[in-house]
């Protein structure tokens, strides 16, 4: 019996310390030396080198001084961030949109871009396409006191191609760009 329990028991402590330790240690080794902003967060810092945010989580901004990135169906907690959409039945869902397009809606831009409407698959995407940021531009530019041509310069400057999909721009990048410019004045 015992010459079946020890290479048993042998076998277990060997496949514990090679997956429960030695992997998961090279697997963050790797990750800390080739993608070490990705692997600590992609923190953003501002001027003052605060931490200001992430780069790859959406966060809440409020106010028509701010871009607004899209609705979170979790309110922008990471911890309720899977399957958290409302299906297109749900009567909720229909009056959530309807709130959102009274409190976006411009008559001089025409209609809400739909991703201004719709939460993304996690509801944390921080990312905007550009025709929903410019929708944005004339309700910021008024309210910072700023040129609409100024404002539409610096979001188009924040554009950038993602390696597959379409061009996108980052709504905390955007805000803490709107905000440098503004504080330069």
């Amino acid at each position: 019996m015992l010459t079946l329990i020890r290479p048993a028991l042998s076998l277990l402590l060997v496949m514990t310390v090679l997956t429960g330790v030695a992997y998961p240690l090279a697997v963050t080794a790797v990750a800390r030396l080739g993608f070490s902003a990705q692997a600590g967060g992609s923190l953003v810092h501002d001027a003052q080198g605060q931490v200001r945010g992430s780069a790859l989580l959406a966060q809440p901004f409020t106010g028509p001084e701010w871009f607004q990135p899209r609705p979170s169906a979790g309110d922008f907690a990471t911890v309720s961030s899977a399957a958290s959409n409302l299906a297109s039945t749900n009567p909720a869902l229909a009056t959530r949109v309807q709130a959102s397009v009274a409190s976006l809606y411009n008559t001089a831009a025409g209609p809400v871009p739909l991703a201004l409407l719709t939460t993304s698959a996690s509801g944390l995407d921080p990312d905007l396409p550009p025709a929903a940021v410019l929708y944005q531009v004339a309700r910021v530019a008024k309210a910072r006191g700023l040129a609409e041509d100024q404002v539409h310069t610096l979001a188009m400057n924040q554009v950038r191609q993602p390696l597959f999909g379409p061009p996108v721009i980052n709504v905390l990048g955007l805000n803490l760009a709107l905000d440098a410019l503004t504080s330069a004045r």
